[in-house]
């Protein structure tokens, strides 16, 4: 059994509560939050307890936290957690830092801990089973990947401030499943970007709508657009064309059922946002986890993966800056 303690009882911190009190081989043993009146609400609604982030991080009868803690703290958290000998769940991102991210890695591989950064898309059943099918060679070499994500709705722009800019909050996990089914690094980035959705966003530095060409080293191409702004539900949706065929991945809608009359055909919008959206995901990314610990293994995507993408942020946001194209550190 794999005893966890949650570090942040937020929107996201709840999400994973509710995976692991799904899970058998799991149990959820206490939460925490900077908010009491948080931490308590998580805590009545999960039944388990609260205590304060030091006790979760020294105690004895947790083996795993999930770090679910603002972005602004995860570089702290991380290193407490591995000074602990904890095994880490943490939300993207790291840390805005490339360099503090490789500081966490050090701590990581140091301490001999089990890593994991929770870029959920890689366990969404739609997306993992395209993987899947490209590995066993279904449309042949994948040429080109195209990703589409639109939010329904920008975030508050005091998020924004502290967000590190669209292609590093919103794109990032983007870039990871870019990653994940070119089966190849990008080593080039050109972005280009603007704000057509809310005039504030521009005051904070920021974009509310992006695109972006990646091209890997053997000239493999990614293309991602993403929008702050869909009418019409969470737009999520990828296409992989390859030398034998391609595979795509349509909007999850709100049902299944479809309508025909005299003024044509309609259907439901796209589900909601991402807790619909990626509900499953969040599930089996978690009880991939748990599996990893009991097992032994070594859980994937793990800080370098957060690492890599993290890198095709910084280049993706230089790139927007510069208006040309830009060369991804290695």
């Amino acid at each position: 059994m794999i005893r966890i303690g949650i570090l942040g009882c937020g929107r996201i911190g709840q999400v994973h509560a509710r995976s692991i009190k799904q899970i058998p081989s799991a149990t959820l043993v206490a939460v925490g939050d900077v908010s009491q009146e948080a931490a308590n609400a998580c805590g009545t609604r999960f039944g388990v307890e609260v205590r304060e982030a030091s006790e979760i991080l020294e105690a004895k009868d947790i083996d795993a936290v999930v770090i679910s803690t603002p972005s602004s703290t995860h570089f702290d958290v991380v290193h407490a957690a591995s000074r602990s000998r904890k095994a880490i769940f943490c939300e993207k991102p790291i840390d805005l830092s490339a360099d503090r991210v490789r500081t966490c890695i050090e701590a990581v591989d140091k301490a001999g801990v089990p890593f994991m950064t929770a870029f959920n898309q890689r366990f969404d059943p739609h997306f993992s089973a395209v993987e899947r099918r490209i590995r066993e060679g279904e449309i042949g070499e994948v040429e080109t990947v195209t990703i589409t994500s639109r939010d329904p709705a920008p975030p508050p722009v005091s998020y924004l401030k502290t967000s590190g800019g669209l292609f590093r909050d919103m794109m990032i996990h983007d870039f990871d499943l870019a990653r994940f089914l070119l089966k190849e690094d990008p080593v080039r980035v050109f972005a280009t970007g603007s704000v057509l959705v809310e005039p504030s966003i521009a005051d904070v530095g920021d974009v509310d709508t992006a695109a972006v060409i990646l091209t890997t080293r053997s000239g493999k191409i990614c293309q991602i657009s993403n929008s702050r702004r869909s009418t019409y539900g969470y737009d999520q949706r990828i296409e992989v064309h390859g030398s034998r065929g391609m595979l795509r991945v349509k909007n999850v809608l709100e049902s299944q059922v479809e309508s025909a009359t005299e003024r044509g055909f309609t259907m439901p919008v796209a589900q909601a946002f991402f807790l619909e959206r990626f509900d499953a995901a969040y599930l089996a990314e978690m009880r991939y986890f748990v599996d990893a610990l009991t097992t032994g293994q070594k859980p994937r995507p793990d800080a370098n993966d957060g690492l890599k993408a993290q890198l095709i942020a910084d280049a993706a946001t230089l790139s927007w800056q510069r208006g040309q194209p830009v060369e991804i550190a290695a």
